[in-house]
């Protein structure tokens, strides 16, 4: 079994701008810059013999390559505690399309459709127990983030195995988007 995720690679000067908000936010597990992406899909463990068939399925996705920005902070929750803190990246047709084209992708290889609803975003840290009112100065302080567009030119299936420090993510095989006419 394989626990994998799909999803776009971020160049290295906006992991570095992202993580220069990494800080004044009492209790929350930052994530490495090394680690920062833009999930598409999340697939969870899966067998080897449906790694392989998602790894194919993807090859055969072509979508155009685009521009991605990202803007703003926000966050989950669930009933009053906060427990992900994000990056907000803006919606595109071009975003939306590659999505559509993944989801499609791996629901014919046999898992089950995504039932949660794409909200485009780069983790920037975990919480635990904390209250939604905590948060509110660090958000007044970040939340006007604003990373000038970036090409996206490849999307990449990841492996992530857990460990005691943290998640750590292997590029499996990356998949190149086609320069738009």
């Amino acid at each position: 079994m394989k626990r994998l995720f799909i999803a776009l690679p971020l160049p290295v000067d906006v992991r570095a701008r992202l993580a220069t908000l990494q800080s004044g936010l009492a209790g929350g597990r930052w994530i490495s810059s090394d680690n920062m992406h833009m999930t598409l899909r999340f697939l969870s463990e899966i067998s080897e013999p449906h790694a392989l068939d998602v790894a194919s399925a993807l090859s055969e996705i072509h979508a155009p390559a685009f521009d991605l920005s990202i803007s703003g902070i926000g966050y989950f929750e669930k009933r009053g505690f906060v427990h992900t803190v994000w990056a907000r990246v803006e919606k595109s047709d071009a975003l939306m399309h590659l999505h559509a084209k993944i989801e499609s992708a791996v629901v014919r290889c046999g898992l089950d459709p995504e039932q949660r609803k794409f909200t485009p975003h780069v983790t920037l840290a975990r919480l635990k127990d904390t209250p939604v009112e905590r948060i509110g100065p660090w958000l007044e302080t970040t939340g006007a983030v604003v990373v000038p567009p970036f090409d996206v030119s490849t999307f990449t299936l990841f492996h992530s195995e857990l460990g005691h420090g943290g998640a750590r993510y292997t590029p499996l095989s990356e998949y190149e988007l086609f320069a738009p006419l």
